[in-house]
């Protein structure tokens, strides 16, 4: 029978080295969400009803309107002055007249222009309109 002899031998074993490194790990949480449920159920709508109505507006109107000044003016008029004169004829009497001169004047008179202008005024008109939602 052989015979298992040992005899020392040196071996290099390697060695474990341990190198510690910090790794974020993300945190992981549960939270629970609430389930949304739809129901359907009747719900009353009010009908709406239109009522229109025509109201009247009244129009406003500006007219201008001229301003008229008196001015008092000093007029001079001639005086007619009668000088009678005797004269000694025999036969028939003689007198002088004064002749009268009529002159014309140019005088100037305000005369006065009435401008009428139609204007057109906006008229606004409200009218409510109902708002229908659909199921």
């Amino acid at each position: 029978v052989p015979m298992v002899t040992k005899q020392p031998r040196m071996v290099d074993v390697p060695q474990v080295e341990f190198v510690d490194e910090i790794v974020q790990v993300p945190v992981q949480r549960q939270v629970q969400v609430p389930m949304i449920t739809k129901q359907q159920r009747q719900v009353q709508i009010p009908q709406v009803e239109i009522v229109e109505r025509i109201v009247e507006v009244p129009v406003q109107k500006q007219v201008q309107v001229p301003m008229i000044t008196k001015v008092q003016k000093t007029v001079e008029i001639p005086q007619v002055e009668f000088v009678d004169m005797d004269v000694h004829v025999p036969v028939h009497k003689h007198r002088h007249v004064p002749m009268v001169e009529v002159r014309q004047r140019l005088v100037d008179v305000p005369q006065v222009e009435f401008v009428d202008r139609i204007v057109e005024v906006p008229v606004h008109k409200q009218v409510q309109v109902p708002m229908v939602t659909k199921q």
